[in-house]
């Protein structure tokens, strides 16, 4: 079942007199439960697919659908949405906030839908521990080392059940145990819970990690392989 398709995507950006053409025809369709890894050098146009495909932007031509729904023509209200409701973030920053404990910087998403607190909370810490979080929940971000922050992020992703998981550099700022610690927890969410995991990363040993490696080169697509 394909849970995200996008079809000759085209971005275009302008920059004073000059346009840049990010994205050049792009055409990928994912299925429900892979664990892809989406790779290129800097300037590829990586970043670029990455906020199109987490709604984050619409394309400047093409089509984008995520379970059939094309949200390329959606207007900011829908896609904040679809964003609330189909995907988790997971960035190189780990976008903590630091008066808030694990267990509330976790809960948040579940609060801003206006589910009540103490609710939040208990699927806030049943999440930490599933992240062998359970003995830092009240613990607040600056007592957490990187790989622990970093995994309250996954939580956090997870908290209001995204069918698909983007996550942009999500090792980019931790040592190479810790992140390697960190795509084995991706690996087990996608076994075990059957969620979309779309990785973005520079590191072709990251990359190596997933199922599928799609390569992008001055904002083509010039491999698409499955590695398992």
């Amino acid at each position: 079942m394909i849970i995200l398709e996008a079809k000759n995507l085209k971005k275009i950006y302008q920059m004073g007199e000059s346009e840049v053409h990010a994205l050049k025809d792009v055409s990928i369709s994912i299925e429900k439960g892979e664990f892809v890894a989406i790779t290129g050098t800097s300037g590829s146009g990586k970043s670029t697919l990455m906020h199109l495909l987490g709604c984050l932007d619409i394309p400047t031509e093409g089509e984008y659908l995520i379970d059939n729904k094309n949200v390329s023509t959606m207007n900011r209200d829908e896609l904040a949405h679809i964003r609330n409701e189909k995907i988790g973030f997971v960035f190189q920053k780990f976008f903590l906030l630091p008066d808030l404990t694990a267990t509330d910087n976790v809960a948040l998403p579940q609060l801003y839908a206006g589910v009540p607190e103490n609710e939040a909370r208990e699927k806030a810490k049943k999440l930490l521990t599933m992240v062998d979080l359970g003995s830092r929940l009240d613990h607040y971000p600056y007592q957490l080392s990187g790989g622990q922050q970093q995994r309250v992020a996954v939580a956090r992703s997870l908290i209001n059940e995204p069918a698909i998981i983007l996550a942009d550099e999500p090792t980019g700022n931790l040592d190479t145990q810790t992140g390697d610690t960190i795509m084995e927890l991706f690996s087990k969410l996608n076994k075990e819970n059957n969620v979309t995991i779309i990785i973005v990363t520079h590191e072709s040993e990251i990359a190596q990690k997933t199922n599928r490696i799609i390569q992008l080169l001055d904002g083509k697509i010039i491999s698409d392989k499955k590695i398992r």
